[in-house]
């Protein structure tokens, strides 16, 4: 579509239901694995991204709840992460989305030991997640990378 032509002479009104950004709740997602007390997310946009993340959090032992009844586009997300959690983000599940990185630090952060996966492919182009390493770096976390695998260790509490 080029353009949009209104014609009619008549002012426009009304109100557009508009859901949350998935660049908002997906790492708001991955923070669920920081507490073991609920975390309620409401407008979550009903994106594949948002299933693929709860898939991925699943994996480590959250409990996820996806209310399918939502006003607008958005609908709203319990998740709760249990006393422990499995340190490994395993590839058949980090591949389906870059997002998946964002499970790193909190991992890191709640049982000072993370192994995730690189992430797969992007159709937009290169986008390395050296930023999330150099973070973690910065923190005092040991990143080293084997066999595909982005293996973090730092003091808990650190």
């Amino acid at each position: 579509m080029d353009k949009i032509l209104i014609r009619g002479g008549r002012q426009l009104s009304g109100t557009v239901a508009i859901s949350g950004a998935k660049n908002a709740a997906l790492p708001l997602m991955a923070a669920s694995l920081l507490t073991q007390d609920p975390l309620v997310l409401t407008n979550v946009p009903r994106l594949a991204d948002m299933n693929t993340m709860a898939d991925l959090l699943i994996g480590h032992g959250v409990k996820v709840g996806l209310e399918n009844e939502a006003t607008g586009f958005g609908r709203q997300v319990t998740l709760q992460a249990p006393g422990t959690c499995s340190p490994l983000a395993p590839y058949d599940v980090v591949r389906k989305m870059r997002a998946s990185i964002l499970v790193l630090g909190p991992l890191l952060a709640r049982g000072g030991e993370a192994v995730v996966s690189l992430p797969g492919g992007c159709a937009i182009g290169t986008r390395p997640i050296d930023l999330h390493l150099k973070a973690m770096e910065a923190l005092g976390a040991q990143i080293t990378l084997e066999s595909g695998y982005v293996h973090a260790k730092a003091p808990i509490g650190s």
